[in-house]
């Protein structure tokens, strides 16, 4: 089969790709004036998306619940509901209102996040075709042009209210090319007699889940902190700021597709390991970086690296699951990652408001070397 072929197969989980990382992109391509517009300053923004984190946790948990009694329409639902909620922060002017739009828009993320996944390691296992990395690779690519956009329209002067309404605009077309899914087989379909909503195996969800939150911190705290590292410690302009998180969201798409095409050839574990340990580099480049330009090479470095982590981990543990319990134990181990995705900016905002944010990308360094050092070796024994 062709990558023409897997697309068409994928498309409908694909919108959901796209829309999150228009989403994000954009809000990651704003991130300084979101905070000047709503006077918050380090804790206070990393105190707003700790909360969000509440909002994403529930609704991940509840997503399987949701997706079984929506069917084919659970995909184009969660992301029109993703498309509301994000045409929202740009209209915020407060602390309180921030928070309060990111906890809707983090909670519609999530519940997204667990379908798009669930539908796409289902749709890997049937077919016998590697799915992951091509699809969160195109993740990555429209993360990168939706930052560089939100950049360049902060650059010409545009409000902000109108750049999150572009973003919410995009994405609700996205819920349109979602429509007609395949619905996930659940526990009604199982075989008669058969015990399919049993106990999970826990000790891989936990493994998975623990991998993808590592990737997914070290990814959310450079989506949002990298253009305020450039424009605060490194002098960079709106464009050069919203670059960084480009630069990212560019080389963890190439990663992720060159991982398409050589998964079937190179030892996963090995990939896995020498893709964290290469993020670490890339962060602590970017820590210590004295110029602008060394920032972005080492962001870039640092998004090549990790872009193999989530992909390669849903992918392990779709590979040992039943098709009846993949939706349920994806939602579990996506609310251990997401974790990730959300402390990650609270992480570096609580630690850049201490000790700055060069000592804060060097903390996500020290983790992303647990996974070839700690994590490894655990999921080599499963």
């Amino acid at each position: 089969m062709s990558v023409l072929s897997d697309l068409r197969m994928i498309r409908a989980p694909l919108a959901g790709f796209a829309g999150i990382g228009v989403c994000w992109g954009v809000f990651a391509g704003s991130v300084p004036v979101v905070m000047a517009q709503t006077g918050l300053g380090d804790g206070g923004f990393a105190t707003a998306m700790l909360i969000s984190t509440c909002g994403a946790i529930a609704a991940m948990w509840l997503a399987p619940w949701a997706e079984e009694r929506l069917r084919r329409w659970a995909m184009p639902v969660f992301i029109a509901l993703l498309a509301c909620g994000f045409a929202l922060p740009g209209l915020a002017t407060s602390g309180v209102q921030f928070g309060a739009i990111m906890l809707c828009c983090a909670a519609a993320a999530g519940t997204v996040d667990v379908a798009m996944n669930a539908q796409l390691s289902h749709l890997e296992a049937k077919s016998g075709r590697p799915l992951m990395n091509l699809a969160h690779g195109g993740y990555s690519l429209v993360y990168a042009c939706a930052a560089l956009t939100a950049g360049i329209a902060r650059g010409a002067g545009l409000p902000l209210w109108s750049i999150f309404m572009g973003a919410a605009v995009v994405t609700l077309a996205m819920a349109l090319v979602a429509r007609g899914g395949a619905a996930l087989p659940h526990h009604e379909s199982a075989e008669p007699g058969s015990d399919a909503r049993g106990p999970l195996p826990w000790a891989v969800v936990v493994l998975a889940g623990v991998v993808i939150c590592i990737g997914f911190l070290a990814e959310q705290a450079t989506e949002a902190w990298s253009a305020l590292h450039l424009e605060r410690n490194l002098g960079a302009g709106a464009v050069g700021g919203a670059l960084a998180p480009t630069l990212l969201g560019l080389t963890m798409g190439a990663g992720r597709l060159a991982g398409q095409g050589v998964i079937g050839r190179l030892n996963g574990a090995g990939v896995l390991g020498a893709g964290a340990a290469l993020a670490a580099f890339g962060a602590l480049v970017a820590a210590l970086a004295p110029t602008a330009l060394i920032g972005w090479a080492g962001f870039a470095v640092l998004g090549f690296g990790v872009s193999v982590l989530a992909p390669m981990a849903y992918a392990w543990l779709g590979g040992r699951l039943t098709p009846q319990s993949r939706a349920r134990a994806i939602s579990r181990a996506t609310v251990i990652g997401y974790a990730g995705f959300f402390l990650g900016p609270p992480l570096m905002g609580g630690l850049s408001e201490v000790f700055g944010l060069r000592a804060a990308f060097g903390a996500v360094a020290l983790l992303l070397l647990a996974v070839p050092l700690v994590l490894l070796p655990l999921m080599a024994r499963r």
